[in-house]
């Protein structure tokens, strides 16, 4: 989602900024193990237009698969599906007005919207009880994730007496070291705060050429630079400071949206990075990204077009983007969320394709602004996996992974944190 303002989010965003911005079961592979130490040579980087080196590192250690398939085995079928949705609570809205939807629905997930600025203790005390609504009833007693977009500049969804934070494009001109240590505070506080996720950093590059002229990134300054080089560099310390304090990183909007014109929250057109292959460089700061976080590192996934990758869908919604390029010859194994699957790109299709569609691609996580749409997502991967036992099993894959990243956030009631 990015940040201008729309009706649909008047009460959700004030004005404020929002998130951003395919068929048979993936192959089982291991993340790739962190990137090396900031300022020592990166072997990905020697041929930088195909990132898929970067996947061919020795595995890291996964966490337990047999705690996993307990837990995974322990839920009812419903709850299993709510762990693939995620929902907004907005500005100042009580914790008490999802209990509905994690209870009814059995969502796992939560993200902050509309620009809190309520502060640090209004914050803790809402994650607290979120928290206590992931219940047997609700989660199976799966714990949340609790997410907040604080990317820094337009960018920052929790203020009040949290650090205000520069725009990413003061952030690039850090050095590594301090970008990483002041990330690291950053986190530090919404962990404090119950916030274990945050979208971000962007791993989008924008040309210089093209500027301002972005409209979901550049316009308002979000990116770390004008070359992947540079982007890459920020985004590595961005993420090992955000995972060194306990909290998952987002790289996001997969394969990029630093070459289109459009807001994909907002138009229809100007969507197309008519440049962007399989082998494109500007690929390499989401694998960066990944290394440097290993399983503490989720990947959003665009509503952008990339015609000479898929002619026919939106990233969100494509085989060859999802499961092609992002998992089978990137490697990356761990849980991808989708950018708003409310947003006006992908407004015209149903919201029950839109469920099914990003599972059916190789995707885990629905992010939605749109609350009141989780039944339906719910319903909608519940009737596939019914009348499908490749869509089934599609689910479940993705079920598990989101419960591997839980395990390693110390979210599953009877596994330790590896």
């Amino acid at each position: 989602m990015t940040p201008a303002p729309r009706a649909r989010w008047l009460t959700t965003l004030a004005g404020a900024l929002a998130l951003a911005a395919c068929s048979a079961t993936p192959t089982a592979k291991p993340n790739p193990t962190p990137a090396p130490p900031l300022g020592s040579a990166t072997p990905s980087r020697v041929a930088v237009a195909t990132p898929v080196a970067s996947a061919s590192a020795s595995p890291s250690p996964s966490p337990s698969p047999t705690c996993v398939e307990q837990t995974y085995a322990a839920l009812t079928p419903d709850q299993r599906l709510g762990q693939l949705v995620m929902v907004a609570l907005g500005k100042g809205a009580p914790a008490a007005s999802l209990r509905p939807t994690t209870e009814g629905s059995h969502v796992g997930n939560v993200v902050y919207l509309g620009g809190w600025s309520s502060g640090i203790q209004d914050v803790t005390a809402t994650s607290a009880l979120l928290q206590k609504q992931a219940t047997p009833a609700a989660t199976g007693g799966v714990g949340m994730l609790i997410a907040a977009d604080q990317e820094g500049g337009k960018v920052q969804q929790l203020k009040g007496d949290f650090t205000t934070m520069p725009s990413a494009v003061t952030q690039g001109t850090w050095s590594a070291e301090t970008l990483q240590k002041r990330a690291g505070e950053w986190s530090t506080q919404l962990k404090g705060a119950g916030v274990n996720v945050n979208f971000a950093p962007v791993a989008d590059t924008v040309p210089e050429e093209l500027g301002t002229g972005n409209g979901p990134i550049g316009r308002w300054q979000r990116q770390f630079g004008a070359t992947p080089a540079a982007v890459s560099t920020s985004v590595t310390a961005f993420v090992r400071g955000t995972t060194g304090a306990k909290v998952v990183a987002t790289v996001k909007h997969f394969p990029g949206i630093g070459r289109i014109r459009g807001n994909t929250d907002y138009v229809t057109s100007g969507l197309d990075d008519t440049v962007m292959t399989v082998d494109d460089p500007y690929l390499q700061p989401f694998v960066d990204g990944w290394h440097a976080g290993g399983p503490m590192v989720m990947v959003m996934v665009s509503s952008a077009t990339y015609p000479k990758v898929d002619p026919d869908n939106p990233a969100m919604f494509s085989p060859a983007i999802v499961d092609g390029l992002l998992r089978s010859k990137l490697g990356f194994t761990g849980v991808a969320i989708t950018d708003d699957i409310d947003a006006a790109s992908v407004k015209a299709v149903p919201v029950a394709d839109r469920a099914t569609r990003f599972v059916g691609a190789g995707g885990d996580i629905l992010l939605t602004g749109d609350t009141p749409s989780a039944p339906a997502l719910v319903d909608a991967l519940r009737t596939a996996s019914a009348g499908d036992a490749g869509f089934a099993k599609r689910v479940e894959t993705s079920v598990k992974r989101v419960l591997t990243l839980k395990q390693a956030m110390g979210l599953l009631p009877s596994c330790p944190a590896p």
